[in-house]
């Protein structure tokens, strides 16, 4: 299982971790009382994925294992899809919308969310839970000393000064379908003088250093509220709606009936502001991603009483 699993990840370059003859937890067999939750490498899933940890434990008689730093969300739904986790403790509909479904262009974003929700039961028997509270999207950002001197709000704004501009962009954005550049210059009518694709940790520092001129970024991320970064508004309404959800096999909501219960806890409770303090704890105060999870539970009661 392992073998077919390094065949997955080694080509796109994202195990980044050292293996030893055990491999990953949960991805070579558990006790059948163990939800496996699967999450990428990002500071969102990874404190998402703990914080379903701790209340599955908590609430229930049932153990959790989370199955980290998978590079990407095909890699993690694979395993799901594999039945080598039980859940992703973060999935976007905009995401898999475009990369997993190859939905049709132009839909509202309620459309999306309905289209991604149906699809994924239907195709995958994979249930889409309600959003969390908040949207990773992404969005172009630049310094408030380059938006002042340029006189930048929208992303429209920056047509004016594109020839000239250096831009940092997702690696994987550069070729990405619908979402992606070529449909972004389709959409705004222009394109950067210089784009630079790099890894998105990368690409705060490289902003707020001016070695670019703007980054294209995820809004949630610590970093925007580090380095007090501008973020645009996308005028044209390009990307899709990112609204993020934890997205469970029917296979164990079967299995295990309590655990519905359990992650309805998180619906609609996490806003915007919430997930950037989160990230900000674990990106720039340094904090484990387990630790920040166990003080939001604590502070909103989630561990007040027994088990169910």
């Amino acid at each position: 299982m392992l073998k077919k699993l390094l065949k997955l990840i080694l080509p796109l370059g994202v195990l980044t971790v050292m293996l030893s003859g055990c491999g990953w937890p949960g991805l070579n067999g558990t006790s059948g009382d163990t939800v496996r939750i699967a999450a990428q490498n990002t500071t969102e899933q990874q404190i998402m994925g703990a914080m379903i940890q701790q209340l599955i434990e908590h609430d229930t008689n049932l153990n959790a294992e989370v199955i980290n730093n998978l590079g990407s969300g095909t890699v993690s739904f694979q395993a799901q899809k594999r039945d080598e986790a039980d859940l992703t403790s973060i999935r976007f509909s905009g995401t898999d919308y475009q990369t997993i479904l190859h939905g049709p262009q132009g839909k509202s974003p309620q459309a999306v969310n309905d289209y991604v929700n149906k699809e994924f039961d239907r195709r995958y028997d994979m249930t889409y839970f309600p959003t969390y509270g908040f949207a990773d999207t992404y969005q172009f950002m630049v310094t408030q000393d380059f938006a002042k001197k340029h006189h930048i709000e929208t992303v429209s704004d920056l047509k004016k000064i594109a020839p000239k501009m250096k831009v940092g962009i997702d690696q994987t954005w550069l070729s990405r379908k619908g979402d992606g550049y070529e449909g972004f210059k389709k959409r705004y009518g222009f394109q950067f003088g210089h784009v630079y694709p790099m890894q998105m940790g990368l690409l705060y520092n490289a902003l707020a250093s001016n070695k670019m001129d703007a980054v294209l970024g995820y809004s949630t991320d610590g970093r925007v509220r580090s380095y007090h970064l501008k973020l645009l508004k996308d005028d044209r309404q390009f990307f899709p709606p990112y609204s993020a959800s934890v997205v469970v096999n029917n296979k164990a909501l079967k299995k295990y009936p309590q655990l519905a219960p359990v992650l309805h806890k998180l619906d609609g409770k996490i806003s915007l502001e919430t997930m950037q303090e989160l990230n900000y704890q674990v990106d720039n105060n340094l904090k484990e991603p387990s630790v920040v999870a166990s003080e939001f539970l604590k502070a909103h009661h989630y561990f007040e009483g027994g088990k169910h």
